[in-house]
């Protein structure tokens, strides 16, 4: 039995593109399948779409970390219940963004994708914190990443 994923994507500040609902819909849709994951029942995340200011105070407040960040993940869930319910928010800036995705020779849409499938996988329990978790994380989402139809995200490159 499949459950519904209602995604609701806010755009708070920064200067984003219009036309990302689509988009950012698909990678988070995919970032779920091609994790192994399956969701237990119906199902809510939110995506903020908002500028380095907002990130900075979000990551000072959350994480001790004064500094702005590409993506921000906040699993509402505990590992081993059931993936259903209010499942996190994922936030994004825009600024920082453009930014690696500049220096990254990349088009802003696979930067845009793969921090949205790189912030869902946090959101399904994934971490980078150790080198074998990296691996794994980064596995997931270089087959998401491909299964979408763009590069691998770490082609010798990582900014995550």
């Amino acid at each position: 039995m499949s459950f519904p994923l209602e995604i609701d994507i806010a755009i708070e500040a920064g200067g984003w593109p219009d036309g990302l609902e689509p988009l950012a819909q698909g990678a988070l849709r995919a970032a779920l399948k091609g994790s192994g994951h399956a969701l237990s029942g119906p199902a809510e995340l939110s995506v903020l779409l908002t500028d380095d200011a907002h990130q900075r105070a979000l990551n000072r407040q959350w994480r001790q970390k004064d500094a702005s960040t590409n993506v921000l993940s906040f699993p509402l869930l505990d590992p081993d219940a059931p993936l259903e319910g209010l499942l996190g928010d994922i936030s994004l800036a825009h600024e920082t963004l453009l930014r690696e995705a500049d220096a990254l020779s990349k088009p802003f849409e696979d930067h845009f994708v793969h921090l949205l499938v790189h912030g869902m996988l946090h959101i399904l329990g994934f971490d980078h914190e150790t080198e074998s978790e990296a691996l794994v994380m980064e596995r997931h989402e270089t087959d998401i990443m491909l299964e979408l139809g763009y590069a691998d995200p770490y082609d010798g490159q990582e900014l995550l």
